[in-house]
């Protein structure tokens, strides 16, 4: 795909609005600066000194981040966060995103805010140093009456002429834990039987098995997970055991089965894209530029494709503005990164 194609894809995004559903988190960022050593008196143990905090959007709200770098002109999350710190900056992180729209997105006290806590050791001879994450998350089932809320708030967005594309992101790792619990899943399932035409993109860290034929994004081993690809192992760090024909076979296999688009990252080796009558495309990855950081690299490349399928894109050109965007994310480190239209436009030959 050439600049002026993209460019023209990318001009309508302003007019896009998209429903973005799924488990929001905050992503909180400790910067410990090591040249501040200190040990406890109480304890003995050493002292991490935090010289610097910040908080943006994470989970679903990586995805978030990803629109509203790229303009898509509105954004409906449709997920929950707790009545607690986390939840306040949560809230304010989101609304500080232009083309936000919040009125779809609860603040509950039955729920705790989905919370990772990073943090970093930064020093001036390197990249920042990642220590052990403190996570929160909601260890029991969400309430039926959030179910309920959130189910109905779906269906509003997603009746004819609501929005133009829905992404569910499933980020939670314990089931019915979080906003795509079976109950949700059914609304989905109803819509995409009602609505055909409406684009919807899932992605689920615990797969895809449950969930409705809609366009699937998923990595090579949640792929051979799925649909029990012969000789694949299930663990992460399949892709290199799995060849590129062997994934190009088993994801048409997969749209002409579900009549649905199927798109397959594979990290260094780039994407595959399946169109639903199986016709298969595959774009290698850029190459890299120095050090990376693979965190949101996933998220960015779900915002880019859908993005640039409910602007009119074909599976090759979303899978070059995707790849375009996770190169340019892995290079942001210490953070969850986003891509611009310039910057990706940028990378694409004139």
């Amino acid at each position: 795909m050439k600049l002026q194609r993209f460019q023209e894809i990318a001009g309508r995004y302003p007019d896009l609005r998209v429903a973005l559903v799924g488990d929001f988190c905050l992503d909180r960022y400790l910067e410990i600066d090591p040249a501040r050593r200190e040990v406890s008196i109480e304890t003995g143990r050493e002292v991490h000194n935090v010289v610097r905090v910040r908080s943006q959007p994470g989970g679903a709200g990586t995805i978030l981040n990803n629109l509203a770098a790229l303009g898509v002109g509105t954004i409906y999350p449709v997920g929950f966060c707790g009545e607690d710190g986390e939840g306040y900056e949560l809230l304010r992180a989101l609304q500080s995103r232009k083309g936000v729209e919040l009125g779809h997105f609860l603040q509950t006290p039955a729920r705790r805010t989905f919370t990772y806590c990073k943090p970093l050791v930064v020093g001036s001879d390197g990249p920042p140093v990642e220590l052990n994450r403190l996570d929160s998350k909601n260890w029991t089932p969400t309430p039926p009456e959030i179910e309920r809320t959130l189910a109905g708030a779906l269906r509003g967005l997603a009746a004819a002429g609501g929005v133009d594309a829905v992404i569910l992101l499933d980020q939670v790792d314990l089931p019915e834990t979080g906003v795509v619990t079976r109950a949700l899943l059914e609304v989905v399932r109803a819509i995409a039987r009602e609505r055909p035409e409406l684009l919807v993109l899932a992605d689920s860290r615990r797969g895809l098995r449950e969930f409705p034929p809609v366009t699937f994004k998923m990595n090579a081993a949640e792929l051979a997970r799925l649909t029990g690809a012969e000789g694949v192992p299930g663990a992460l760090g399949v892709a290199e055991n799995f060849s590129l024909v062997t994934v190009q076979e088993t994801a048409a296999a997969l749209a002409r089965r579900n009549g649905q688009r199927v798109f397959v990252t594979l990290a260094e080796r780039g994407m595959v894209g399946a169109a639903a009558d199986g016709r298969v495309e595959q774009v290698g990855a850029l190459p890299v530029r120095g050090p990376i950081d693979i965190v949101g690299a996933g998220d960015a490349v779900t915002a880019n494709l859908t993005a640039a399928l409910a602007a009119g894109a074909t599976v090759r050109e979303a899978l070059v503005a995707a790849s375009c965007a996770a190169s340019l994310v892995i290079h942001q480190l210490g953070t969850t990164g986003t891509a611009t239209v310039a910057e990706i436009g940028a990378l694409l030959p004139e």
